[in-house]
């Protein structure tokens, strides 16, 4: 990896001009600049609402775009170090990893070309990471073609200890059933909860060396509480103390979905208007990338950049930088809606350091490198 480092450096391998091209999976080459009505000035806008409000760096990353190019910035991740880890699906680089000023300290991986979901597991003081490779990648022509994907444990600095391949290949999974994970987690005892969030919307759990356990959700599950409609993210709430919850994102239907450990189901958290991503926990909050969301008047599509972030205290939002206000009405959350100057485009994820900032990643953001916003 670093002979391949110091290649790149040397010969200053470009990412050309990618042409336009998306897909409803949410595994899109960046599509072109159409109009500049996003952009705002970079010294004075504020975002959000009351406690949590932020000064927006859209230029915090120090990177060439053009020596180190990106497609989609997926997520990210902060280690034990401070260092801010972050996952793409460009073909040349899979995993960037910053500083909390925004200088590249490094990158390195190719092997992971539909790179989607990262996680990071502290473990006996080693810090891992879970890759999930979603299976859509670049290919000829600039389309992006779908694969079956994969989970990899490996190092910060990616030596693979394990993957965990299709579960058509232990018969769990029925052939011609797609595995197209976007997501991991990993609960108190090293279990590893898998969200198939491109395939068949189940979450799956393994053991910690990657054996498998039980699964639960699907999008064609019969029962409400345990269907899963794009089950893009999942994560675990430690929130309350001595009871641990799997949190799953249900995006299409607009809601994160709780369940036990051993897959349970608890209760459903609407968020209306707002297509989420994964949960991240800091302290008593959850935070999570807002994909795509609805205008009051009209409707857009899902190469539209109709994105935000959304904040929340328990149950509760708090606040939506990039968005609207949130309102409750008799105790229920009314629709939130993005902002008409557009400052973050698509919501994909976001990671909090320990000054409560928020870095956002983006998916189909003109190529753009991760966001900050500071908190004020």
């Amino acid at each position: 990896m670093s002979t391949r480092r110091n290649f790149l450096k040397k010969t200053g391998l470009a990412g050309a001009a990618l042409a336009t091209s998306s897909s409803v999976f949410g595994a899109s080459i960046i599509s072109k600049k159409e109009n500049s009505n996003h952009l705002l000035n970079e010294t004075d806008t504020i975002l959000g609402h009351g406690d949590y409000r932020y000064k927006l760096t859209k230029n915090w990353a120090q990177m060439s775009s053009t020596r180190i190019p990106l497609l989609n910035c997926h997520e990210m991740v902060m280690d034990s170090k401070g260092r801010l880890i972050m996952i793409g699906d460009h073909p040349q680089n899979n995993i960037l990893i910053f500083d909390k000023s925004g200088k590249l300290l490094d990158f390195w991986g190719t092997a992971y070309q539909g790179g989607h979901g990262l996680t990071l597991h502290d473990e006996g003081g080693e810090d891992m990471l879970y890759i999930a490779d979603s299976g859509w990648a670049l290919g000829r022509n600039n389309k992006m073609v779908k694969h079956n994907g994969r989970v990899a444990k490996t190092t910060v600095d990616g030596k693979v200890i394990f993957d965990i391949g299709h579960p058509q290949t232990i018969g769990v999974y029925e052939p011609g059933e797609d595995f197209c994970p976007t997501e991991t987690a990993i609960g108190p005892n090293g279990d590893i909860y898998v969200a198939d969030g491109y395939g068949q919307s189940r979450i799956i759990q393994y053991d910690s060396n990657g054996r498998y356990i039980r699964h639960w959700g699907g999008s064609d599950n019969p029962d409400p509480n345990y269907k899963l409609m794009s089950a893009h993210g999942v994560a675990i709430d430690y929130r309350e103390p001595g009871n641990p919850m799997v949190v799953c994102t249900s995006r299409s239907e607009q809601c994160f979905k709780y369940f036990t450990l051993d897959g349970k189901y608890i209760k459903t958290v609407n968020m209306p208007n707002m297509q989420v991503c994964r949960a991240v926990f800091d302290d008593d909050n959850l935070y999570a990338g807002v994909c795509w969301s609805q205008p009051k008047v009209g409707k857009t599509n899902w190469k539209d950049h109709t994105g935000f972030v959304t904040i929340m205290e328990g149950d509760k939002v708090v606040s939506n930088p990039g968005g609207t206000e949130p309102v409750y009405k008799d105790g229920t959350l009314q629709k939130s809606y993005q902002i008409g100057e557009k400052p973050i485009l698509h919501g994909h994820d976001v990671c909090i350091d320990e000054d409560k900032n928020i870095y956002v990643c983006q998916w189909n953001a003109n190529h753009s490198a991760p966001y900050k916003l500071t908190r004020i």
